[in-house]
């Protein structure tokens, strides 16, 4: 079995979605593993915001995208996102964001594949301190971006011309690209009010910072706010946009009954993003949106609507910034993967992969 098998390879895989542009291993820090000993393997990627000759010139063996389903028995693959649905069987241990624990949609054919194959599933969300809070996450990024299409589309909304997210999102190059497509909308728009859930966190963070430049007018809610919802708050803001990490279920923090004609209420971002699961918070959509479709209109009561955002990557949409900060907090734990049964990140999320397997067991 893979998860008893000294790890000497890290295999940095290319991504299955042809959108995900972000890396959570740098040349620098795949530099690094070398020179304690790892072997780094790195799949050709045309999306991956490194680019490839940079890992090549600091020694990695580069091969062909895919190759990742049949690598040496000593590797561990590490990705982001989901991988394609074969093969059926996974051998290697994996590190990536599954969306599986949570009981989503598909999970149980998901965790399949890796116990027929004998391997761990080391889910990045699951990295946790003892006391619950993640090592490693691209949340601030995601609040940023998620905050930034909410004001692209607010201020292009209100200039009275074509909306911003009627068209495909395409990358920003930079977060300075990215304020100044703000600031051109903006001119002669009012300011928004803005409602952030999950404020004092990473992604709450990160939406607070952009807003803050940005001139709205800001209510900071944290995880006591929500235990008894004022919903007239929440609809006397122009904006709201849910940064909290659920892990349970709780009352919803929007339903499609309290978005009603006569509220201020107009644009919703969902950064959560978890409408496959019984835990999420905000139940009146079924399926994320995406790069292509930014938004959907979601009806209330009384031909009100609001424009709902729910874009489940949209830390690559700033994909250089976002691997930077990723990557950074990653590599102290990618070097410490030979000694992962004592580190506690690497304890947290094997244990995480036990309990959810233990659960699709018994269910």
């Amino acid at each position: 079995m893979t998860n008893n098998v000294e790890i000497k390879t890290i295999w940095l895989r290319s991504e299955f979605r042809s959108t995900e542009r972000r890396t959570p291993l740098l040349a620098s820090g795949a530099k690094e593993l070398l020179e304690i000993g790892y072997n780094v393997v790195v799949e050709r990627s045309k999306n991956r915001i490194i680019d490839d000759y940079e890992y090549e010139a600091v020694g990695c063996e580069m091969v062909d995208a895919g190759r990742w389903v049949s690598p040496p028995s000593d590797a561990l693959i590490l990705g982001l996102k989901e991988l394609p649905d074969e093969p059926a069987l996974i051998k290697n241990t994996h590190i990536l964001f599954a969306h599986a624990y949570k009981e989503q949609a598909g999970w149980k054919k998901m965790l399949n594949r890796f116990v027929k194959g004998g391997a761990d599933l080391l889910d990045i969300e699951y990295m946790t301190k003892k006391d619950g809070m993640r090592y490693v996450a691209f949340g601030y990024r995601a609040g940023y971006m998620g905050a930034a299409l909410t004001l692209l589309h607010w201020n292009s909304i209100h200039q009275g011309g074509a909306k911003f997210l009627d068209n495909s999102l395409v990358p920003f190059e930079n977060a300075d690209l990215l304020d100044k497509a703000i600031d051109k909308l903006s001119k002669g728009v009012e300011k928004p009010r803005v409602l952030i859930i999950g404020a004092g966190g990473r992604c709450g963070s990160g939406a607070a910072d952009i807003y803050e430049r940005h001139g709205a007018s800001i209510t900071r809610w944290d995880w006591e706010d929500t235990i008894d919802i004022d919903r007239h708050v929440v609809s006397d803001h122009d904006i709201m946009i849910n940064c909290a990490f659920i892990k349970s279920k709780g009352s919803p923090f929007i339903r499609k009954q309290d978005i009603l004609t006569g509220t201020r209420l107009s644009i919703i971002a969902d950064v959560g993003c978890d409408p496959f699961s019984d835990f999420n918070p905000m139940p009146i959509y079924s399926e994320p949106t995406s790069w292509d479709k930014p938004y959907i209109k979601v009806a209330g009561e009384n031909a009100k609507s609001v424009d709902l955002i729910a874009i489940d990557n949209l830390p690559s949409l700033l994909p250089r910034e976002s691997s930077e900060e990723f990557a950074e907090l990653m590599l102290p734990h990618l070097k410490v993967l030979n000694n992962r049964n004592n580190e506690q990140p690497w304890r947290s999320a094997k244990a995480s992969f036990d309990d959810a397997i233990t659960r699709m067991k018994n269910s």
